[in-house]
Parts: C-alpha cells; structure tokens; sequence
C-alpha cells in the first residue's frame, strides 16, 4: 500500500521530492534506466526548483523586494516556475521568449499573469534582439526591477545540489552508475552533477544535446563552432552559461530534432508518460548510453516537464508532417504539396446544405479560412471561405446562419490535375485563390499559399 499524500498548506510546498520511475518497456540494453518525474512539480517542470531558490535567495540578500517586478529570460518552463512562484509572493513577471515557443506555453504564461515579450529565436548572443540581451535591457529600464538572469545565478545550481541531487541518491539508493542531463541553463547537469560525484566519483555525467548546439563538439573534441538552429525547447546553447560545470561531463551526444521527438512519442506510447521535447532528447541519448554499455548500469535521467505543453507540436501528427518530421507516400506530382489529403481522411470538407452557422463553427474549431464543398460522390461543387461568409452575414445578418452553405460558396473554382506544374499554381495565389487538386476520379485536397511555401522550405532542407 502506497503512503499516504500528505496535505500541503499552499502550492510551493509541493515543490520537489518527485517520484523516480523506472522505464522497463523500452530497449535499453544491459542497463535500467529510471527517470525523476519533474512533470509533477505543481508548475509541471524541473524549474519549479529554481524559481523557488532564485526568488527567495533574492529575497534573503534585498535584491528583490515587497512589490518587486522579476524580468527573466526563458524558453518557457522557467517562465512558468518564476509566475508561479511569483504570484504566490506577490510579485509582477515580465518573460522575454523567443519565437520557436509552444502556443501553449505563452498561453499559459499569459493566463498566470505574466507580460510576454516575443523576440527572435534565429539570432546568436550579442544581437541586439536576443532574449537574454532583450531582458537585461528590459530589466535595466523599469524601477524595482530584477533580471533573475537563471543562466549566471548560482541559487540555480544551488537548488539542485541541495534538492535534487540528494533526492536521486536517496530513492536510487546510492546506486547511481549514470546520469543523463541537458544544458539549458547549467544548473541541473552542475548541481546534480556535483552532488552525485561527490558521493560517488566514479559517476559518469552524460551531456543530451540538440544538433545545432555548440557543446557537444566542446565535450567531445574541445572544438568551438558556430551555433545552428533546433527546435527543441529548453536544452542546448550559443554559449556556455557561467553556471555550467562543463568539466563534470564525461561524454555528449548530439540529438537531431527529429530523434528527439520521435522518442518522447514513443516514451507515451511504450510508457505512458507524457514528456516534453527535451525529454525527447535527454531520453534519445540516455537510451543510445544504455545500449552501449558491455556491462549492466543503473542510468538516471528526467521527466523534465510535461508533454500537455506540446500538444500543439510534436505530438500533432500534421505539424509534424509539415515540418517534414514524419514522412508521407510520395505520389511525384502536386498531390505531394497537399497539407491535408481528402483521401486519408485529413482534411474538413463540408456538405451544401448545412446551415451557415454550422460551417462557421467548423472553421473556428479547425482553424482553417476556408472549406471545400463536396457533392455526393465526393464531387467538388464549392469553396466557401472568410470572404464568403463576412458577406453574407454582412447583407443578411439575422437569416444568413440558417441558410445552406450552398447559397455562399463560391462556385469560380481554380482545379488542377495533379500531373500539372508548380509553376501553376502561382497565377491562382496571385489571384488570391486556392488550388484545388482535383481529376476524373478523386478529389484530393487543396493547396494554399502556405503549402507552398512549406514544400520549397523543405527542397532547402
């Protein structure tokens, strides 16, 4: 019988001590491979941790006082752990975020109250409209203002030489072989990294990096080159955070975009543990450590935040087809520019005699701007779009919901076999329509401008 919960008597008590779960349906060689739960911090992640110790180490030292206002650099999760925690003190949270961040994560910032700011995700440090140099700014230019700073505060190591570290200890215990981290800040991989050689010098600290990021060359070869670009949230770096003890590392191993979230999808199909991307990175090369060992080891890593963030992302099917992270059929013509393929049952469509107001709530449910109107048989008969239909409440605004969606559409339709050219589709967007790709035989979806744009994007790849 498990213990009984116990009653906490507000929502930072419930930071930290997170259950250790051992993954036992996945291949991971000779080795055991257990993971730390950090999705289930009250904030849904690890930095539940450091928010905690940053903001009352602040507090201690008069950096920040009654009524203050935090600024802080984030790729989301930090962001989240400082509004919680914030609120709970009373305080006010500006996040500066860059551009590659989930919906989710800004919506749930915006919803605990925080002030966001977007800047760009494609730039190095010592650009002007890098986040971490646009939140310094920020900071500097508001009265009774902290920039926290998470990447050179050392109440961020701190949280995990005194928490985490010794929580791992405890629940493996003492019997740790391998521990696998990211960088993001540092503070995870230097805090626990300490604490674990210290009991044990023969741990070995293992680096989870994206491709793109400029440590694992570091690590492994001592060579500094050029930041890329990943889409992984949260971990890898254009620099070395101060905080970050890179000489704890015994080895990194570089996870493309693609490794990484194909793995946190099979982490919910195999375990049932809904995991964010990095998750998807840091179990990709706990896995390939585990599969390389001769002998049998017990390996430790995180569940660093909680999937539901990224619902929107990787474990959506269509982004990641438009991203070109799932691979489709290839047909060799322009059914291969279709988004969403009437054939496979991906695409919304609507029937002429459904009521206006009805096709306006599909396209708010489905995000889209327009919708095809198939017949019987699956025969095209129109288009209806935005246009289409701010026209028609506009001329009838109390009788135009009831009436089909026939009455609307647009009937002056612009199909294209799918053995036409490319090239044909650029006089239809210039005439700010859509292609739809249709013959004899079958309707098989519509191209828009953005299709397009995806299809050459991926020619550059």
């Amino acid at each position: 019988m498990h213990p009984r919960a116990p009653v906490f008597g507000n929502v930072l008590e419930m930071v930290g001590n997170t259950p250790m779960l051992e993954l036992k349906r996945m291949d991971t060689g000779k080795c055991r491979l257990f993971v730390k739960m950090e999705s289930m911090n009250p904030g849904n992640s690890i930095k539940d941790r450091i928010a905690v110790e940053m903001i009352e180490a602040a507090e201690k030292d008069g950096r920040l006082k009654p009524g203050g206002h935090i600024v802080e650099a984030t790729a989301g999760n930090t962001g989240l752990a400082l509004a919680l925690v914030a609120a709970q003190k009373g305080y006010t949270l500006s996040v500066v975020v860059p551009d590659k961040m989930s919906d989710e994560k800004i919506s749930h910032l915006r919803a605990m109250g925080a002030e966001v700011v977007m800047t760009r995700s494609d730039v190095a440090k010592g650009h002007p409209e890098y986040y971490q140099d646009v939140a310094a700014r920020l900071a500097a230019s508001r009265p009774n203002t902290l920039y926290i700073n998470q990447f050179a505060n050392p109440a961020n190591a701190a949280a995990h030489e005194r928490t985490t570290g010794p929580e791992i200890w405890e629940q493996m215990e003492g019997k740790v072989d391998a521990f696998v981290a990211g960088v993001g800040s540092g503070g995870t991989i230097s805090g626990v990294g300490h604490y674990l050689r210290a009991r044990n010098p023969k741990v070995e600290v293992i680096l989870a990096d994206p491709v793109g990021s400029i440590l694992t060359p570091l690590v492994n070869e001592g060579r500094q080159v050029e930041p890329g670009s990943w889409l992984v949230e949260g971990i890898g770096e254009d620099f070395v955070p101060s905080i970050c003890d890179l000489k704890l590392v015994n080895r990194a191993y570089a996870v493309s975009d693609a490794d990484a979230f194909h793995t946190a999808r099979e982490l919910l199909r195999r375990e049932g543990v809904l995991a964010g991307s990095s998750v998807g990175t840091l179990l990709c090369a706990a896995l390939r450590y585990c599969r390389e060992q001769k002998e049998p080891k017990r390996v430790v890593t995180f569940i660093c935040d909680s999937g539901a963030k990224y619902l929107s992302k990787m474990f959506n099917d269509f982004w990641m087809m438009d991203n070109g992270f799932i691979d489709r059929p290839k047909t060799g013509d322009l059914r291969d520019l279709i988004a969403r393929r009437h054939l496979a049952r991906e695409d919304y469509v609507l029937s002429p005699a459904l009521p206006l107001q009805q096709a306006i709530k599909r396209m708010r449910l489905y995000n889209v701007s327009q919708m095809v109107v198939l017949g019987d048989g699956d025969r095209v008969e129109g288009i209806i779009d935005e246009s289409d239909v701010l026209m028609a409440l506009l001329d009838d605004p109390h009788g135009a919901g009831t009436k089909p969606v026939s009455e609307f559409m647009t009937r002056r339709l612009e199909v294209l076999r799918p053995s036409a050219k490319v090239s044909d589709l650029v006089p239809i967007f210039r005439a700010d329509r859509v292609a739809i790709v249709a013959d004899d035989t079958a309707f098989y979806g519509i191209i828009t401008r953005i299709d397009l744009i995806n299809y050459l994007r991926k020619q550059l790849k």
